[in-house]
């Protein structure tokens, strides 16, 4: 066998084994029968049984929410976070800074879930608060994709060419006009990215969400998790084809935007 097949074997291998999984939820999400594990027929009959399931719904709704909140916060919060340790050279502080969020990338979300919901208890005993619920599982995964925003625009700043912005202060243009024109165009891809990995971080997160989530507040990670225990049932097939529909358009977008803006430099 040539060296040109076995590349492509290995390539395919790999392809079946990241996407084979998935591939097969998918088509078993038509399958009539219960079981997941045998074909007894083409069929949209838990397509239709999961829109009467409330509790799947709200579920994947309040993970949607949730995760479009603290993606966006995280996105904010971490481009801040990363200009201040490109751009700003050494602070007090900056070491407290890179330490923390080097430590939300490298603990064990056990640990971190722990930590977060000794923090969520205190402040609530303390300011006598409304108590853990949505809005603290919103907080556990800003502070989590805060840390992958950060190192995202942190390694896009690296590269950056200050040139550029030079060049259009020396034309006349004001710090805040270089930001809006200069740099924020050229890392809004770095910025996207960033608000992805931190969005799928949070549709996907079962063990933060475990530890702080209150009562009422249930994702969608943990509607499955909990009934993975029990025998999985379709209508959790067919969810998930529509979520990897949905963040299948979303990439296919994200890819359009970005090619067009990069054929218009």
């Amino acid at each position: 066998m040539s060296s040109r097949s076995l590349r492509l074997l290995a390539l395919g291998l790999g392809f079946a084994f990241l996407y084979g999984p998935i591939l097969w939820v998918v088509a078993f999400s038509f399958n009539e029968g219960r079981l997941v594990t045998l074909w007894s027929g083409f069929s949209t009959r838990w397509y239709g049984e999961l829109a009467d399931n409330e509790r799947l719904l709200d579920a994947a709704g309040l993970s949607l929410v949730v995760a479009m909140i603290s993606a966006s916060l995280a996105t904010m919060l971490g481009a801040l976070a990363g200009f201040a340790l490109s751009r700003l050279g050494r602070f007090r502080g900056r070491g407290l800074l890179a330490g923390a969020l080097g430590a939300v990338l490298t603990l064990p979300e056990v640990i971190l879930g722990l930590a977060l919901l000794l923090a969520f208890v205190s402040v609530d005993s303390w300011l006598d608060g409304p108590g853990r619920g949505a809005w603290t599982i919103v907080v556990a995964h800003t502070t989590l994709g805060m840390a992958y925003v950060t190192l995202v625009v942190r390694a896009r700043l690296a590269d950056f060419d200050r040139s550029l912005e030079e060049a259009a202060l020396d034309l006349g243009a004001t710090p805040p006009q270089v930001f809006l024109r200069v740099t924020l165009p050229l890392i809004l891809p770095a910025l996207g990215g960033g608000w992805l990995i931190a969005f799928m971080l949070s549709l996907d997160d079962v063990v933060l969400a475990s530890f702080v989530a209150g009562p009422g507040a249930t994702t969608l990670p943990m509607v499955v998790f909990s009934s993975a225990r029990l025998g999985l049932n379709p209508q959790i097939n067919a969810l998930a084809t529509i979520m990897v529909g949905i963040g299948a358009f979303a990439v296919l977008v994200a890819v359009w935007l970005f090619g067009r803006q990069e054929r218009r430099r």
